[in-house]
């Protein structure tokens, strides 16, 4: 029980619950209670006994159950509590102050109705719950402010690493609405949820909406700027001997690039669909080429897959992987495959790999 109370999401829920009718005044009642302990058991475990015909149970065991539960209800304000922060700077406005920032100066700083800036500590509590901001004392005083951690400062606008496109992508209406939708799709035919909802699939939608297309594309290529880096300084190896490589699905380049900086003599090419790579200038050693990966791919020494067989299935793998076979084969060469994808390794990491992997049915 002791674990529920302190956990992130009956924290989150405590300070949110009685908010989301419209009524801003704190509500007195059993989760705002200065020990809601005994109440909620008694109320569990009442409810527990009538219906059950008065079988015992013990209440901490119901009670874990109700917290587990409750842990998933309200994950979703975790996501959307770190969305808010990023569209309203928070990351920058607090990197920017140089010191630790206390709530007044932070408050004073952000860009939202004066309405609402007694509910920005209740925000800030959740987001140094969840790891993305720290408080620490300012020197020669007492009081303390707000600094970034390690994960928020990867979602600083100015960071070459920032993942803030991609949070913003993935946590966009587009993107979410469909998971609304899951339990139709599993009771029709549509190929995924977006479907159900969009009436096509993501990548044509992207193609009819270009604003979302270029959304899409920014998130990918902040991805592509963490992985490359990694990649270049830990796993040289893998492209030695390599004068040609072709990105496939390699969108605006932001991979290939990087690849192509790092090795000068390798001719890159990225292969995408006409309305990614459309308007793309390449360089000395980088290029764009229009096309269909499920058609043909072409021809080079080695062919890079980073985070694209995870969206299809195992029969569209296997046609991908037969397009890439033919063009490391096609000029007499045995060339590779490079991919950069999830995989199983042990036990521990297949609940992980596996949320990833439904998330690519969306």
């Amino acid at each position: 029980m002791d674990e529920f109370l302190n956990n992130s999401s009956w924290r989150t829920f405590k300070l949110f619950w009685a908010r989301f009718g419209g009524d801003l005044k704190p509500k007195r009642g059993w989760a705002d209670s200065p020990n809601p302990k005994p109440t909620l058991r008694r109320r569990i475990s009442d409810a527990y006994h009538q219906g059950m015909g008065g079988e015992v149970r013990a209440s901490h065991e119901l009670l874990q159950a109700q917290a587990h539960i409750w842990n998933h209800i309200f994950s979703f304000i975790n996501s959307m509590s770190l969305k808010c922060a990023v569209e309203l700077d928070i990351p920058d406005v607090i990197q920017k102050h140089g010191q630790p920032m206390i709530l007044s100066e932070l408050v004073s700083a952000l860009p939202i109705s004066p309405t609402k800036a007694h509910f920005i500590p209740r925000l800030m509590r959740i987001l140094v719950h969840s790891g993305f901001f720290a408080r620490e004392s300012l020197s020669g005083g007492s009081e303390q402010g707000y600094v970034l951690t390690d994960a928020s400062a990867l979602l600083l606008k100015d960071n070459p690493m920032s993942t803030r496109p991609f949070l913003l992508a993935m946590l966009n209406p587009i993107l979410t609405d469909p998971w609304q939708y899951l339990t139709t799709w599993f009771q029709n035919d549509n190929p995924t949820p977006f479907h159900v909802v969009h009436g096509m699939t993501f990548w044509d939608y992207g193609n009819q909406d270009p604003t979302l297309a270029h959304f899409f594309n920014d998130a990918m290529a902040s991805d592509a700027q963490l992985i490359s880096s990694l990649m270049i300084d830990d796993f040289k190896g893998v492209f030695q001997g390599v004068d040609s490589l072709v990105d496939v699905g390699g969108g605006t380049g932001t991979m290939a690039k990087s690849i192509a900086d790092a090795f000068p003599h390798m001719k890159c090419t990225v292969f995408d669909l006409p309305h990614v790579v459309a308007d793309l200038k390449g360089s000395k050693n980088l290029g764009y080429v229009a096309g269909d990966m499920f058609e043909a791919v072409p021809a080079a020494d080695a062919i890079f897959l980073k985070w694209i067989l995870h969206d299809w299935s195992d029969e569209e793998c296997v046609k991908i992987l037969e397009r890439c076979k033919e063009a490391i084969t096609r000029e007499g060469k045995n060339g590779k495959v490079i991919i950069v994808d999830m995989t199983v390794e042990n036990k521990n990491k297949i609940m992980n790999l596996g949320k990833h992997n439904f998330s690519s049915i969306c």
